[in-house]
């Protein structure tokens, strides 16, 4: 019996398993399920790039459906008018407008959050401007962004987790005019990633089943996707590529490499471009947390294949009662930590195109400690199935700070917890000042404007930002998704 049979032999559905019983449920399964077939779990379909759409006059529909995965392998999936297991690429100008209606024909409530980007209060997808089946929204604002990768993602109250790992999630890309003039790779020679990974049922479809420690931990998965595809494949000539990468995952930290050791070069993160280039051996990227990378195959032959890879490193997580060891069995997935093959390359085409790569790049103007007016601390801790973040749960109608429009603050996020965080904020874009405890140091890819950044168990992490878009509630919080669902989460008054 498949382990997707014996569920839904069980459960009488083939509906998603969620909660501390899904665990039981699943390991029953387990004993009786059969490995999953070798052509569902086999690498080889073409890298899916996703087809770009207008943010001006976009209507976007939530729905359920179905979607290629793997080889021969269709899975239930949710939508935003795609069918497949990512959404669409949006793209817009820098000063350009979004006009996009959300539809929503789930039978849940939901909401689109444009993650980076600095909305308006009524457009910036609250999870308390959640719309019920059948009913729609309306966003309408000014993109004024610097040219970079965001991304868009549901914000549904305790349904953020399940609503984008099932397919719920994509990518924006922000263009100006001081990115048009650098001359960087672009068309098929740039290569827009969603990286995530999932848990698969017998037959190979995705399978969203949160038992108790993944609704600690996060929900870990064993296989990754890019783009809504399962480890796929790329051609590529040899020239220069651009990857603009995002880490789509729920909860899993990773460390993008080379599989053949050589460095990446580090042009961009969350909000905009680096003061210069960088190479880096490798790059951490928490949830939410975005790259964009030059690699060159140019001295490379015809027939070379390798990985865009998650390295193996040590768990940041630890501590108490058991959790947190990233163990294999707690709750499911690969520990965090664990190798992945997440994109193979095949140098396919020898091309003799010249490349120069800028020697400075546009970055934004930091935000320096000395123009703050105010510091204030936010504590994250998670123990005994709780997250709290200053030892507050979420509660959507309270407004746990208040912040004048126009000021410059220190924020400094302070990780209690044996789990790391990567701690989100909205309406504004940060510059990391400092980091004490663990790591020690802000990290290369930490150096431009960013609007998500990590927090290992142990570390102080300082941060400075402008508050000077708009008035109105905004959040904080962790972008672990089931943290998240589960009350990492905090209001903050611009007024």
């Amino acid at each position: 019996m498949r382990r997707r049979e014996c569920l839904r032999a069980i459960t009488g559905s083939g509906g998603l398993l969620v909660g501390g019983g899904a665990g039981a449920l699943l390991s029953a399964c387990d004993t009786l399920a059969t490995a999953a077939p070798a052509d569902a779990l086999a690498a080889g379909l073409p890298l899916r790039v996703p087809r770009t759409l207008d943010m001006d006059g976009l209507v976007l529909t939530a729905r359920r459906g179905s979607a290629l995965v793997a080889p021969g392998v269709s899975s239930p999936v949710w939508t935003l008018g795609e069918e497949a297991a990512s959404g669409a690429t949006l793209s817009v100008r820098s000063g350009g407008r979004a006009r996009v209606q959300l539809i929503n024909e789930l039978d849940e409530a939901t909401i689109v959050h444009w993650h980076g980007l600095r909305p308006p209060e009524h457009s910036d997808g609250h999870p308390r401007f959640a719309i019920a089946p059948g009913a729609s929204y309306s966003y309408d604002f000014e993109v004024n962004e610097p040219a970079s990768l965001y991304w868009y993602h549901p914000h549904a109250h305790m349904r953020t987790a399940v609503q984008a790992y099932m397919g719920m999630a994509g990518l924006i890309v922000v263009r100006d005019e001081a990115e048009d003039a650098l001359g960087l790779p672009a068309g098929v020679r740039e290569l827009p990633l969603l990286i995530q990974d999932k848990r698969l049922d017998g037959s190979g479809a995705l399978i969203y089943a949160a038992s108790g420690h993944d609704m600690m931990e996060g929900y870990l998965g064993d296989v990754p996707f890019v783009n809504g595809v399962r480890s796929p494949v790329v051609d590529v000539d040899t020239a220069l590529y651009r990857l603009r990468v995002l880490n789509g995952s729920n909860a899993r930290i990773f460390r993008v490499a080379r599989s053949d050791g050589r460095p990446l070069k580090l042009i961009g993160g969350d909000a905009g471009f680096l003061a210069a280039p960088v190479d880096v051996p490798y790059v951490d990227l928490a949830t939410g947390e975005r790259a964009d990378l030059l690699v060159d195959f140019s001295d490379l032959p015809v027939g070379t294949r390798l990985h865009l890879r998650s390295l193996q490193f040590p768990s940041p997580s630890g501590g108490g009662m058991g959790m947190g060891m990233g163990m294999r069995g707690m709750g499911g997935g690969l520990p965090q930590g664990a190798q992945m093959d997440l994109l193979e390359f095949r140098v396919a085409r020898e091309v003799s195109e010249p490349h120069v790569i800028p020697g400075t790049l546009p970055a934004a103007t930091p935000v320096l400690r000395s123009e703050a007016t105010r510091e204030r601390a936010f504590r994250f801790d998670s123990m005994m199935m709780n997250h709290t973040i200053n030892s507050r749960m979420y509660d959507m109608e309270r407004i746990d700070e208040r912040i004048p429009l126009g000021s410059t603050e220190v924020w400094t996020f302070i990780n209690d917890s044996a789990f790391p965080h990567p701690v989100h904020m909205h309406a504004v874009h940060f510059h990391v000042l400092s980091r004490t405890g663990g790591r020690g140091q802000v990290l290369p890819w930490e150096s431009g404007a960013k609007d998500t950044v990590l927090i290992h168990p142990g570390e102080r992490v300082e941060v400075a930002a402008r508050f000077d878009r708009h008035p109105g509630v905004f959040m904080l919080h962790c972008h672990n998704l089931e943290h998240e669902d589960m009350g990492m989460m905090m209001n903050f008054l611009i007024e």
